[in-house]
């Protein structure tokens, strides 16, 4: 991976690019936990090979960016669409296409509502609405497994990369749906990446303590870009649900569902989400 550290907003954030400068920019988001790398690098180059320039970055607390101390809140989601903004400003990128994946499509939309000038087009993959704690919309929750396979991780000894390594691909198998096989080479390609990347890897589950969700609650229908909802039929995280709830809420959208996909971006389904974003962000521009 060819890396660059940029000091954005007061903190540090590593990024990776694709292809020719001169193109048209689609900025990847990731989600919750995960750092760059599950941004395949082929997935990026195939993506790069449409003709655009594609950047990916870790967000906070993965990777090579900024990390804090385990278990603390340093941060909410706002931060992180802001960081977005800068990073585009580090790059000296005034306007690009954003492609977010379940909590980087709630950030993507943050970005699109705070920053509009920044912002040509939405893609958003497996994500879901802001909702606040007292809100009314009864979305199925996350299912029940995979919430007891992350209490598990209690007592994981997270010294043993190896045993970290087996932990993060059962995480990673649980996500995929029925339509498709587990790649676990590719899986353990990308986690021992992981691994070896993270300043600090537990300091991940710090996303799970994010704040400002709720601020944004009921605002996706101030996005005035055009949008494309992406969500597999099969999405255990956030179900699919989330993503018609999002198609009803933004104003001009458009909804591909992948049936027999889970929460993932899965190679099989690649050409068919490469096909749509790139025909989605043809039609963004001005």
């Amino acid at each position: 991976m060819s890396e660059k550290i940029f000091k954005v907003n007061g903190i540090e954030l590593c990024s990776e690019s694709f292809g020719d400068s001169s193109n048209p920019v689609i900025l990847l988001i990731m989600g919750a936990t995960c750092s760059m790398v599950y941004w395949d690098e082929e997935f990026c180059q195939r993506l790069a090979d449409t003709g655009r320039y594609v950047i990916s970055y870790d967000n906070r607390d993965v990777g090579r960016s900024v990390v804090y101390e385990p278990g603390s809140s340093n941060y909410t989601v706002i931060d992180m669409a802001d960081d977005a903004a800068g990073l585009l400003d580090a790059y000296n990128i005034e306007q690009a296409d954003i492609v977010g994946m379940s909590l980087g499509g709630m950030i993507a939309q943050v970005l699109a509502i705070r920053h509009p000038q920044k912002v040509l087009t939405l893609t958003l993959i497996a994500s879901s609405i802001f909702e606040s704690d007292d809100n009314d919309r009864n979305l199925p929750p996350m299912d029940e497994r995979i919430l007891a396979f992350h209490a598990d991780g209690a007592t994981l000894d997270w010294s043993d990369e190896e045993a970290v390594a087996d932990y993060l691909v059962s995480g990673s198998s649980i996500l995929c749906g029925s339509k498709h096989k587990f790649d676990e080479k590719r899986a353990y390609k990308q986690v021992r990446m992981e691994i070896k990347r993270a300043n600090n890897l537990l300091s991940m589950f710090n996303h799970a303590l994010l704040t400002g969700v709720g601020d944004y609650e009921g605002k996706a229908k101030n996005i005035v870009v055009s949008t494309l909802v992406i969500h597999g039929t099969e999405d255990s995280v956030l179900p699919l649900e989330h993503g018609l709830a999002l198609a009803e809420e933004i104003p001009n959208v458009s909804l591909l569902t992948l049936e027999g996909t889970g929460h993932e971006v899965h190679p099989d389904d690649w050409e068919t989400i490469i096909k749509a974003i790139s025909n989605h962000t043809l039609g963004g521009k001005a």
